[in-house]
């Protein structure tokens, strides 16, 4: 199973993508992830429709919460039943537009709290590898 990240928008502050880069380092000793950076929704859109086979989820205040083990659970059930692959959307300081939040129906939240949208994505790949690690009985977790 594969783990795509796509960002719309960039993550500017360097202490920040130094922190993402090493989540998604210690993902892909695990898993293939990819990470790609969009400008927009629209351009979202396209790499969504690029790739309809994939199970999409908007990174969505609004969106269900899970704790970290609800998370691994989860992964591991779209891993059993034979995903290829699971994109992850995080959006950007404004938000995603209606467009896109029509296409993605799937939306997780990581906290009711509000976050930047570059702390988000760091916090996402560290719940992602953390998931990772409970499901391979790493100690990481604990």
């Amino acid at each position: 199973m594969k783990l795509r990240l796509l960002m719309l928008g960039k993550t500017r502050r360097p202490e920040l993508r130094a922190t993402f880069d090493d989540y998604v380092k210690r993902i892909a000793r695990t898993c293939p992830v990819e990470v790609s950076e969009v400008r927009d929704g629209e351009a979202a859109i396209k790499k969504l429709d690029a790739d309809r086979a994939a199970t999409a989820l908007l990174l969505d205040a609004g969106g269900k919460p899970q704790d970290s083990e609800a998370l691994a659970r989860w992964l591991a059930e779209q891993r059993d039943r034979g995903t290829r692959e699971i994109i992850f959307i995080c959006g950007d300081a404004d938000g995603f537009p209606d467009s896109l939040r029509q296409r993605v129906a799937q939306k997780l939240s990581l906290s009711p709290m509000t976050y930047s949208h570059e702390l988000a994505r760091v916090m996402l790949a560290e719940q992602l590898y953390r998931a990772l690690a409970i499901l391979s009985g790493s100690p990481y977790p604990k």
